[in-house]
């Protein structure tokens, strides 16, 4: 495991609130910040908000507000979720703050100076005509389209033509071929890298500024442009460390882990890594890649109103418990269809009936019977269990992960029931049927951090103690 951990998530578009498809990625995003500290590494976990663009324009002017005064608001309830589902991450960017339009203006002027490997020019200006997706704020070809229409919003993007300054993407496509295909940049999952070399065969030079924009950072070196929204929004994994001559980003970079959902796929395993070649830049370790949310067979977006609120899940079942439902329903990487009337079922079998019930019958046991224990504060004595779980965290079988620990709470369950220690005379033969099950509580309650801080801490104090004591419900039953 590396001692130094960049990991980010993908900074998030303010043309309104935050929904679960954002929390999912941010929360893998904390568990994996949160496991790399638990094993001494120095970790920087990014997250925050991509606040340019006409979409954000129009969205601030239909309630209203200035562009700023929305993007305001909405970076504020994005930082307020995060904090609500304890999120720990090291810094928020905006791309509307001071410190980022600084670092993407001397990005852009690095840019325009700059020559591809075929000694062109890799920014050069040009006129543009092609199909525009406000929704996406970005161009589409014809092949993404479905029945003429963009696949995530439904609607017919409009035909633009103006005149831009071009990124020459063409004179890094064999390169970025050769990169992707022997892992140099490593994408995950494999599929995910599938679909990142056939979007290759069929993408071109992409324009890096926009002449009919009015929000956003202007071209340095033509004002009349804006620079292009998806452009300014991923030099925030620089910008926030202070690229080029911040002493963080000669600590940090390159990145080790860049999440994301698949729909912005193209800009982070094509454009992003383009941009850092240009630049001479070292380039991403890892970029992860999971499915779309359905809602009912629908993707779960903003923009077609079936989001779902991160906070109502807080609300109705508590901040650990949505982390622990929200990654133990399916596998990160894939396509999944957010089964919310499932979770109450869920919650009570494996949180109440489970590791809640289980805590609470051994430490009575251990309390009614003044029975002392010794426990080792050390998952890693227990080194089959330490290695099935970190095998499974080091593949991003985040699912996987939380079941072997499930499968050792199941297993401990089976002992009690098998020797039913409560009906024991014996103090000596009480203790060593619990003394054991307790340091399985223990060893899992330790590794379970990552997912479920705040569980962790209290049944990790609670075990800890020399003469364990029955505390509070850790996960009262839903009717």
């Amino acid at each position: 495991m590396s001692k130094k951990f960049y990991i980010t998530t993908p900074i998030y578009y303010v043309n309104d609130k935050p929904h679960i498809g954002h929390a999912y990625t941010t929360i893998v995003a904390d568990v994996l910040a949160r496991w790399h500290r638990q094993n001494k590494g120095d970790v920087f976990f990014l997250t925050g908000t991509d606040e340019h663009g006409t979409k954000v324009a129009e969205s601030a002017a239909a309630v209203g507000k200035t562009p700023q005064e929305f993007c305001d608001e909405i970076s504020a309830l994005f930082e307020a979720k995060w904090k609500n589902l304890n999120i720990s991450n090291d810094d928020f960017i905006r791309t509307t703050s001071a410190r980022h339009k600084k670092r993407v203006i001397e990005i852009f002027n690095l840019l325009k100076d700059a020559k591809t490997p075929q000694g062109r020019e890799v920014i050069y200006q040009g006129e543009y005509k092609g199909l525009y997706c406000t929704g996406c704020e970005k161009f589409l070809t014809e092949k993404e389209l479905v029945d003429g229409k963009c696949p995530d919003h439904k609607t017919a993007p409009a035909e633009l033509k103006e005149k831009n300054y071009f990124f020459r993407l063409s004179d890094y496509k064999d390169i970025l071929r050769k990169k992707i295909e022997k892992d140099e940049i490593n994408i995950f999952p494999v599929k995910r890298k599938n679909e990142a070399l056939a979007m290759l065969e069929f993408i071109d030079d992409f324009s890096v500024s926009r002449e009919t924009v009015k929000w956003g950072i202007d071209l340095p070196f033509d004002k009349s442009q804006k620079i292009y929204v998806w452009v300014d929004a991923l030099s925030n994994y620089l910008t926030a460390l202070g690229y080029p001559d911040d002493k963080n980003y000669k600590k940090w970079w390159p990145a080790d882990v860049q999440l994301m959902a698949q729909d912005i796929l193209k800009f982070h395993t094509l454009y992003w890594p383009a941009i850092l070649m240009a630049l001479g830049l070292s380039l991403p370790k890892n970029i992860c890649i999971h499915g779309f949310f359905t809602i009912n067979g629908e993707k779960m977006s903003k923009s077609l109103g079936n989001a779902i609120d991160p906070d109502e899940l807080v609300e109705k079942y508590g901040v650990d418990a949505t982390r622990y439902l929200l990654l133990s329903q399916f596998a990160f990487g894939e396509e999944a269809d957010v089964q919310v009337a499932r979770f109450p079922e869920k919650f009570n079998s494996n949180l109440a009936n489970g590791l809640g019930n289980l805590v609470a019958r051994v430490s009575n046991l251990l309390e009614k019977n003044k029975i002392p224990t010794d426990l080792r504060h050390d998952y890693n004595h227990d080194r089959k269990l330490t290695k099935e779980f970190e095998e499974k965290m080091e593949n991003y079988k985040f699912n996987e992960a939380l079941e072997v620990l499930w499968k050792r709470l199941r297993a401990c369950d089976e002992i009690l029931t098998k020797t039913e220690p409560w009906k024991m005379k014996n103090k000596e033969e009480i203790k060593k049927v619990l003394e054991p099950v307790a340091q399985d509580i223990l060893s899992v309650a330790e590794l379970l951090q990552p997912f479920m801080p705040a569980t962790s801490e209290k049944i990790v104090a609670q075990f800890g103690a020399k003469q364990i004591k029955k505390g509070e419900t850790l996960f009262p039953r839903i009717s």
